[in-house]
């Protein structure tokens, strides 16, 4: 019943000719080409921090015994 409902305004909507298109804020081809632009902008953002993690040396932390949450991990540093 539903499929014959479905069918029969798919159908008529058809039959009823050409639908008027949406009205577009610019050509289509200025939309794809500043959408590219903006991606291509945050890229360059993104790839300009990959060198934050070679600035310095990576520092030691040393072991504190008397932290409240002790580095269970510290290799005996702390003693």
């Amino acid at each position: 019943m539903l499929l014959q409902q479905i069918a029969t305004f798919v159908a008529a909507a058809g039959e009823s000719g050409h639908e008027e298109l949406a009205p577009l804020i610019a050509p289509p081809l200025v939309i794809g080409a500043s959408m590219f632009a903006v991606l291509l902008v945050m890229m360059f953002i993104t790839l300009s921090y990959s060198n934050l993690g070679r600035r310095h040396e990576a520092a030691e932390e040393h072991a504190d015994p008397h932290r409240q949450h002790p580095n269970k991990h510290d290799h005996g540093q702390g003693h």
